[in-house]
């Protein structure tokens, strides 16, 4: 490691290097900020390209691919189980190995509208202020797709995606004639010659745009910006109102790092973790906690994945993330959320993985050797799936309290939540159910969930803002309350989940935190 970095104050020190992260660090380097990224994973290399890997155990190995190292513990509805989430931990984050869906929410998402009171009461920050910022992440992560003919809001200028497959052709054919509004998918990629449309894997060249590509090089290449890689972050030091320096190890040596200004951006679990563990006589429960809310109001989508076929005279062509629909995104009062492509195949080794999944977070789990009967059902659905095109229905999760994130000193590297499914959720998801089943009437589908099935790679609101400092984390700068140098830039900020995918507002509101910190800044720091 370079002295400089070490004896360097900087004007912000970013913490995690993911969507969040890397788009703020990018702004702020742009803005003629010095800025250092501080990543627990690795910086990784250009040329791989690799998905996440459940079944892979050894930390080491893990953290060198770019994974989280430690294991989810997770205890769902007062039962314990532990498994290997879809969490990165590299420059780039979970974003590398991201699908690239990047879709803006409803209006009624961030605020009550007629017919659709919002959960919250409403976020700090409404749609159209927002707006704006939608728009210029979307230009700058190259975002691709049509629009929702639904929406009532101006459309987005997005790029033009590439030309459908037949399969997908015949499949929006068929949805439209059975009175769906279906419409192009937004995708960050660009789609450059060669692409090989790296959904769900780490991308070795830069058509998809994620927290590296979009955030990291961009924020290197302006001379202004550095990377820390392979370093963890243990606590925040300080006193009451303000952030001193970070303590962090990076091969076995612990030492201190000084910035002007901090930007939280570990991710809804880390975030909330290093709060924490930063315990002081300042802070007795924890950095920024004075609401007792840090790691609280834990939430992610619920997932109901069902196979489509197309119209039997049109070839598949094989998988695809094409088609999105918000037909049922809130429906008879309900709040439920977009329908879409997952960009994954009904073939064999996808249904092996997800049914070794379900097994894992099964009461079987401890039976090892019955995890290899996966394989018979797996074998019997791929020929009888065929050329199906796999969609999921993304349905809004609301935050409660008690499912929050929390942080063990002899598991540093756990993942460690709480988490009850409440009664309305599972109502809601009933219902959910029912009405994709009666929209695709006429089509071939089965849906492949039957238990409940949270997203883990969706986890937010851990450290919500708003304008009250005993009902928030953050006020509506995401700015920590009672603290004027730290920021957050991760999807913890937000108040409800949406019924979207929220990378795009994750990186919206890292732009926003950009310029709320750049405000902030004396005249001669920004010259």
């Amino acid at each position: 490691m370079n002295a400089d970095i070490r004896d360097t104050l900087w004007d912000v020190i970013v913490i995690g290097a993911g969507m969040g992260g890397g788009i703020v660090g990018r702004r702020l380097a742009e803005m003629g900020l010095s800025v250092l990224f501080v990543e627990k994973g690795p910086s990784g290399h250009r040329a791989e390209r690799q998905g996440l890997n459940p079944d892979m155990a050894d930390p080491v190995a893990r953290q060198l691919r770019g994974y989280w190292p430690g294991p989810m513990r997770a205890t769902i509805n007062g039962r314990a189980s532990e498994f290997f989430g879809p969490i990165g931990a590299g420059v780039g984050g979970s974003s590398v190995f991201y699908a690239a869906t990047l879709e803006r929410p409803e209006r009624h998402d961030l605020e009550t509208t007629d017919g659709c009171p919002h959960p919250t009461g409403g976020w700090p920050v409404g749609f159209d202020v927002m707006r704006p910022w939608y728009a210029r992440a979307e230009a700058l992560l190259h975002v691709c797709g049509e629009a929702d003919p639904l929406s009532p809001e101006p459309p987005a200028d997005l790029a033009k995606p590439p030309p459908l497959s037949e399969g997908d052709s015949a499949l929006m054919a068929s949805l439209a004639r059975a009175g769906l509004h279906p419409y192009r998918l937004h995708s960050a990629i660009r789609y450059v010659e060669g692409c090989r449309d790296c959904l769900g894997v780490k991308c070795p060249r830069r058509c998809k745009m994620d927290g590296r590509s979009a955030g990291v090089e961009p924020a290197l290449a302006t001379g202004r910006a550095k990377v820390l890689d392979k370093c963890t972050v243990r606590r925040f030091h300080g006193d009451a109102g303000r952030i001193s320096h970070i303590e962090v190890l990076r091969d076995g040596e612990a030492f201190d790092l000084r910035a002007r200004r901090f930007v939280l951006a570990a991710g809804a679990f880390g975030s909330p973790r290093l709060l924490l563990a930063s315990t002081s006589a300042q802070w007795p429960e924890g950095c920024a906690n004075q609401s007792g809310l840090v790691g609280r109001n834990l939430m992610f989508h619920l997932n109901e994945i069902f196979a489509l076929w197309p119209p039997r005279a049109a070839r598949g062509q094989g998988p695809g993330k094409a088609i999105s629909l918000r037909d049922l995104y809130h429906r008879d009062g309900q709040r439920f959320g977009t329908v879409q492509a997952m960009g994954i195949d009904a073939g064999y080794g996808e249904i092996v993985h997800f049914l070794n999944g379900m097994f894992d977070r099964s009461v079987l789990r401890h039976l090892r050797p019955l995890r290899h009967l996966t394989r018979i059902p797996a074998v019997i659905a791929a020929r009888l799936m065929g050329q199906a095109k796999v969609f999921v229905g993304l349905m809004e999760d609301l935050g409660y309290p008690e499912n929050r994130v929390t942080w063990d000193a002899s598991a540093p590297d756990a993942l460690d939540f709480t988490y009850h499914l409440h009664d309305e959720l599972l109502a809601r998801r009933r219902a959910f159910r029912r009405a994709i089943s009666k929209a695709l009437r006429g089509h071939r589908r089965v849906f492949l969930t039957r238990q409940p099935e949270l997203n883990f790679g969706h986890p937010c609101g851990t450290l919500r803002f708003g304008t009250d400092p005993k009902t928030s984390v953050l006020n509506a700068d995401c700015r920590a309350h009672g603290l004027d140098n730290l920021y957050v830039a991760d999807a913890s900020f937000m108040p409800s989940s949406m019924g979207v995918n929220p990378s795009l507002t994750i990186a919206a509101n890292a732009l926003r935190v950009a310029e709320a910190i750049g405000a902030s800044l004396p005249k001669d720091e920004t010259e």
